[in-house]
């Protein structure tokens, strides 16, 4: 396999053991593909733009001397998402033009692209003549490729994370059994059933010394130790007093902007104004909501643990567990990467956080490739 706009290879995490072999990829950005190297050291990473006849032409030629059969092209999406600016005008939305003309020259047996729900229908411009994605692609490989547009939700198939992606599956026309979507699984995964199993841990508060910290969690020390014998990934995020303190007064799956009492407030003591999808903790019995590049934060969408009942305080106000944004480990754990994903240890924890919110998660892609590695066997 050949993959495009690689990242640091979040959507790859389980194709080697699934029995795809994935030689060659592509990233632009230095950062990224060097991690992706340590990860996947027997990958060999092109690094450059694509849109650059120097990098293009080595894509072409490396892929033709490896053997390439699949193709699979995941593009920047900030230029299109609802998260991002939805500029028509961002030049990332045209990445699909190298990606289709690389399928046609190198004519592979299955091509997978993915991107958000909006990016089929996302308008370019091709030649001086406006078209939307879909079009564009039918319009160039049809006659060469069966094509299935497919938009799915993530938690249908065993993540347990909501998350609503395009899915573009192309099959070469003189293969017989066409690449589709699997069926969808019985039941959804809930939070609990991926990290209901972890130790808690405490929020460091970055405003406060250690004395005060230490009353406010007296076993934040332990209990970080006990984590650290799970993963490494699993530490305590770095937080404020106000938002911890409101946190702890928020129940599991509600906002703390429907408190009585703790409400979020600014420095100044004011009231914060924001969505309810903030400030908000995530439910145990349900998947998670979609991880977002922004997950570290209490104040961003849907990142706060559900945690548990402890008590109520001597005002008789109730106290909640985890006060917290979910761990790196949980976050791994929410995208279905496995507990022993070779993340180097010195890498910046800011930085994976946020390259995983840009995923799709593994599981699902090989759920999906499953049914063409089946299909291979099944031919052999």
């Amino acid at each position: 396999m050949l993959s495009l706009f690689a990242n640091i290879g979040v959507s790859e995490a389980y194709l080697s053991s699934a029995g795809v072999e994935v030689v060659l990829a592509n990233e632009f950005i230095t950062r990224r593909a060097e991690l992706y190297s340590h990860i996947y050291p027997n990958t060999e990473m092109i690094c450059g733009d694509i849109n650059h006849n120097e990098i293009y032409s080595d894509i072409i030629k490396k892929s033709q001397s490896l053997g390439i059969d699949i193709i699979m092209a995941t593009p920047p999406c900030q230029g299109i998402s609802r998260a991002g600016k939805q500029d028509e005008n961002d030049k990332r939305n045209l990445l699909i033009l190298p990606v289709v003309r690389m399928v046609k020259e190198l004519q592979p047996k299955y091509v997978f692209i993915e991107n958000v729900p909006q990016f089929t229908e996302t308008i370019i411009i091709v030649d001086n003549k406006t078209v939307n994605v879909s079009e564009y692609i039918i319009g160039q490989l049809e006659e060469q490729y069966y094509i299935s547009f497919n938009l799915i939700d993530t938690k249908y198939f065993s993540v347990p994370q909501t998350r609503q992606r395009a899915i573009i599956l192309l099959t070469r026309k003189d293969i017989d059994k066409h690449w589709i979507i699997p069926n969808h699984d019985d039941r959804f995964v809930t939070l609990e059933d991926v990290i209901g199993d972890l130790p808690s841990i405490d929020p460091f508060i970055s405003d406060v010394h250690e004395k005060e910290l230490l009353q406010i969690f007296p076993q934040y020390y332990s209990k970080a130790k006990e984590a650290a014998i799970v993963s490494k990934w699993h530490r305590p995020p770095t937080h404020i007093k106000r938002q911890v303190i409101t946190m702890m007064h928020t129940p599991t799956g509600k906002t703390a902007f429907d408190n009585d009492k703790y409400i979020p407030i600014k420095t100044d003591g004011t009231p914060v104004t924001g969505y309810k999808s903030t400030y908000r903790r995530l439910r145990w019995n349900t998947p998670a909501s979609t991880i977002t590049m922004d997950n570290r934060k209490i104040s961003s969408q849907n990142n706060v643990h559900p945690g548990r009942f402890i008590c109520n305080d001597s005002s008789g106000d109730v106290i909640f567990s985890d006060a917290r944004a979910l761990s790196l480990f949980e976050i791994m754990r929410v995208m279905s990467l496995p507990d022993d994903w070779p993340l180097p240890h010195n890498v910046n924890e800011s930085f994976v956080r946020s390259i995983i919110g840009e995923g799709i998660p593994p599981l699902f892609v090989k759920k999906v490739f499953d049914v063409i590695l089946k299909s291979e066997v099944e031919h052999v």
